[in-house]
């Protein structure tokens, strides 16, 4: 017997996450689209073990269920067109943003970078281009990328019911931070709130989508970022609620206004903490402070700076919670910091 959830199509990407993290999603089956008379649905194939009921949908027995084609491994693929060396070396992980599989390169396969995307694209056939990465620079954490087979670097990467488009080649898009976006996406509701680095809507765009807040006001300094981020607003349909703002959050920042602020930027994050602190109100709120420090200062750090901070703005701290996000790079950690800042 073949199961499936059968949903209203706006609860996709929600009960798919759900199946994936409840390790329920049957990988070898297409979600499947389907018009009755009661309108349209989305079927989600899951496996025998799943419950008789998801978030109040009844699994169901699927009739006539669609089957997918499992790739081969990059490696399988490469068989014959490299040595044995050379596949040894063959990447074995990457990740794709919309229609653009990412993928890092090691130097010594440069003269067989090509033959490697046009096999990541007979992989992925729906998928329109590769893009090798090779690391991230400067104020702005742009990427260095090179589009190496494919019609652009352009795309819409669909997230937990958001759309986020991007250049990929021109702006960070972090799969790491998968689980803090949708945490975020579930705070905030009727609240002022700033956040102060947005790139392209990370954290704003779930925010507004599911929580609801009164207002964001949404700064960004980075211009490319910027437009994405208002075209984002649009995809959306959350002008309602964001309020973009291209400048530099210790000068374009409100004050005396948010009931929370988020800090998603990593890098030299806590030399706005006190601009941070004054966008709250006098009375004060929840601050989300992000900052990638070695692992033996992971629990320590963060949390001093943030209270040094307050301090000498005569605030209260209350540390909330200290998590740990994702591996930055070896040995550092980036973590974040949820403290409530009072008077």
């Amino acid at each position: 017997m073949y199961r499936a959830i059968r949903i209203p199509p706006e609860k996709g990407e929600e009960i798919r996450e759900k199946a994936i993290a409840g390790k329920f999603l049957d990988i070898t089956r297409k979600i499947r689209k389907l018009q009755t008379k009661e309108g349209a649905f989305l079927e989600i194939p899951v496996i025998e073990v799943a419950c008789e009921a998801i978030e109040g949908f009844p699994v169901i027995e699927q009739e006539n269920p669609e089957f997918l084609e499992i790739p081969a491994s990059l490696k399988e693929c490469l068989k014959g067109s490299l040595s044995e060396t050379e596949l040894a070396q063959v990447p074995s992980g990457w990740h794709i943003l919309g229609g653009i599989i990412i993928v890092s390169i090691p130097e010594n396969l440069e003269n067989k970078k090509i033959l490697i995307a046009e096999a990541l694209l007979s992989m992925y056939p729906k998928c329109k281009s590769v893009v090798r990465d090779l690391g991230i620079g400067g104020q702005f954490r742009q990427p260095e990328r090179e589009l190496l087979l494919g019609s652009g670097t352009e795309t819409i990467h669909k997230e937990h019911g958001c759309f986020f488009k991007q250049d990929v080649t021109k702006v960070m898009y972090s799969k790491g931070n998968l689980e803090e976006r949708k945490r975020m996406s579930l705070l905030g509701a009727g609240e002022t709130v700033v956040d102060m680095f947005a790139g392209i809507g990370y954290f704003s765009i779930p925010m507004a989508v599911h929580a609801k807040p009164e207002k964001i006001t949404s700064i960004e300094i980075n211009p490319e970022s910027f437009a994405y981020l208002k075209e984002n607003i649009r995809l959306n349909r959350v002008e309602d609620v964001i309020i973009p703002i291209l400048g530099d959050c210790s000068q374009a920042a409100p004050e005396g206004e948010a009931d929370r602020v988020i800090m998603g930027y990593v890098g030299t994050t806590h030399h706005y903490l006190g601009q941070a602190i004054k966008a709250l109100k006098e009375k004060g709120g929840i601050l989300h402070y992000h900052e990638t420090v070695p692992e033996n200062l992971a629990m320590t750090r963060p949390e001093e700076r943030v209270k040094k901070a307050a301090e000498l703005l005569g605030k209260k701290v209350e540390v909330l919670e200290t998590r740990k996000i994702k591996k930055y790079s070896p040995g550092v950690l980036h973590v974040v910091v949820d403290a409530r800042i009072s008077e």
